[in-house]
């Protein structure tokens, strides 16, 4: 069970966030980000707090650029709220913990309902 954020870099994204059995929320950063500094403390705790639920990833923007141009990052922190492949939700600009966190409850809800209806299809 993953507890930390994962550093991930342009070569594993596609294995570690597209192909996640899990929900993934990806986070572009970089080192020189002040805002990214902010939101990273709050980022360990989710991974920590909803590990086997959810995956953190962490996407150093300089390093790293293929994704983040390819989902049309401009600002950062940006996290992707990532569900089977799938990005559903984008959010831009660091956030407050507690609406963070709510963030975070109502993606997993979100996940949650997708996995019902995909084991539904699966019956039917």
């Amino acid at each position: 069970m993953i507890r930390e954020p994962i550093h991930v870099t342009d070569a594993a994204f596609e294995k570690v966030v597209l192909k996640s059995e899990l929900p993934v929320i990806v986070d572009f950063w970089a080192p020189w980000c002040a805002p990214c500094r902010f939101i990273e403390p709050v980022l360990k705790k989710i991974a920590q707090e909803y590990a086997g639920k959810l995956i953190v990833a962490k996407v150093n923007t300089d390093e790293n650029p293929k994704w983040a141009m390819h989902f049309g990052v401009q600002g950062i922190p940006t996290l992707l709220f990532v569900l089977d492949g799938k990005v559903v939700h984008q959010q831009v600009g660091a956030l407050p913990e507690g609406v963070l966190k709510n963030l975070v409850e109502q993606f997993l809800q979100v996940a949650e309902e997708h996995k019902r209806q995909k084991q539904d299809q699966k019956s039917a």
